[in-house]
């Protein structure tokens, strides 16, 4: 299980890494232009449910890819690991980071439940698609881009209309534990961890 999840995160990493690059560099440039803090909410109610639809295909797809289980235990795990993980990573990671940090405006913001008739929906229009096309490595990169920015415009509306340029750095450290933790748990450790060893073994020799 151990060396198997490692490949995985190998062949990933560098998407992950690009993800926290760009969040870092758009931070920047909207605390460098003033951007208003008000546009940060609808913002992140646009990128989080896009990032939910890219959890699940490819948290389904990688499911889907090395097993050949009933289609319920595909849902089941696609719409866990895609609500469940991006919820950890786009809100409660952030906010974690909000409250310690005495942010202004701390708030936990869970789509799934303030949003339900969106977020879900969605969950379940990429388990469809990842299950029906099981290919990882594109929605992967794209779901880490998307972790990242949605992650970030959650604390910047805890920012409110201040900028401590002192706590950037720390920032920066909550949002990569944000995105690298979470979306590699969703995409790769999550779904490996229902697929048995001959299978995984069985689909790498196809």
């Amino acid at each position: 299980m151990a060396k198997r999840i490692a490949g995985e995160l190998k062949r990933h990493a560098p998407f992950t890494a690009f993800g926290a690059l760009t969040g870092v560099i758009i931070m920047v440039i909207i605390f460098f232009l003033n951007v208003p803090s008000g546009i940060s909410e609808p913002v992140f109610y646009t990128l989080h449910p896009l990032h939910v639809v890219l959890s699940a295909i490819v948290t389904t797809a990688m499911y889907r890819r090395y097993s050949n289980s009933r289609l319920w235990v595909a849902i089941l795990i696609g719409y866990t690991g895609s609500i469940g993980i991006a919820t950890l990573s786009d809100s409660v990671i952030p906010y974690l980071g909000e409250v310690l940090l005495h942010l202004p405006n701390p708030g936990i913001h869970i789509g799934f439940i303030e949003k339900w008739y969106l977020v879900n929906p969605l969950a379940f229009v990429g388990i469809a698609i990842g299950y029906l096309r099981p290919a990882t490595t594109f929605p992967h990169a794209g779901h880490v881009l998307l972790s990242t920015w949605a992650s970030l415009f959650h604390m910047i509306m805890a920012l409110g209309g201040t900028v401590n340029w002192v706590l950037l750095p720390v920032i920066f450290l909550f949002l990569f534990l944000a995105v690298l933790v979470p979306c590699c748990t969703s995409d790769i450790v999550y779904p490996l961890l229902f697929i048995k060893k001959e299978d995984y073994v069985k689909a790498n020799e196809v």
